[in-house]
């Protein structure tokens, strides 16, 4: 049963989404200063398309990387479960679309990208300190 939590994040990202959508990225395209990605993923338990609208914290190039943090919740987020186990995904972000490879940060990684993440938006670290879980760095690469 989904908590309130859940439902409440929910229909913001719906909110979100609907008005980046209808104004084609021209609103609601940063949060927090940073760059707001619309991410879809294949559902891994029904295969159907699944749309979150996150934030891009760090980029490097084509290279994006998005943070896991589901707020600080002790619960991975499940756009994060669906790319864990099917790694493509589309990514739309400054109005154009692009289909892309996700991974998780290795450690190495993650230890040279969480102070750029933490540099980007300080609520980050907060999320951490909030949970027992490592929360995830995914880096998102365009298919070859």
């Amino acid at each position: 049963m989904p908590q309130p939590k859940d439902i409440f994040l929910r229909a913001v990202n719906v909110l979100h989404r609907n008005v980046f959508r209808l104004s084609k990225g021209r609103i609601a395209n940063r949060g927090l200063g940073m760059p707001v990605v619309e991410l879809t993923t294949t559902g891994r338990k029904s295969g159907r398309t699944r749309t979150v609208m996150l934030t891009s914290p760090v980029q490097e190039g084509e290279r994006l990387v998005i943070v896991a943090s589901k707020g600080g919740d002790d619960r991975h987020p499940d756009w994060f479960l669906n790319l864990r186990d099917q790694p493509r995904v589309d990514v739309r972000m400054d109005g154009a679309t692009q289909s892309m490879n996700a991974r998780i940060a290795t450690s190495a990684e993650k230890a040279e990208l969480w102070p750029k993440v933490v540099a980007a938006y300080k609520g980050y670290a907060q999320y951490q300190k909030r949970t027992e879980r490592d929360i995830p760095l995914v880096i998102l690469e365009p298919v070859a």
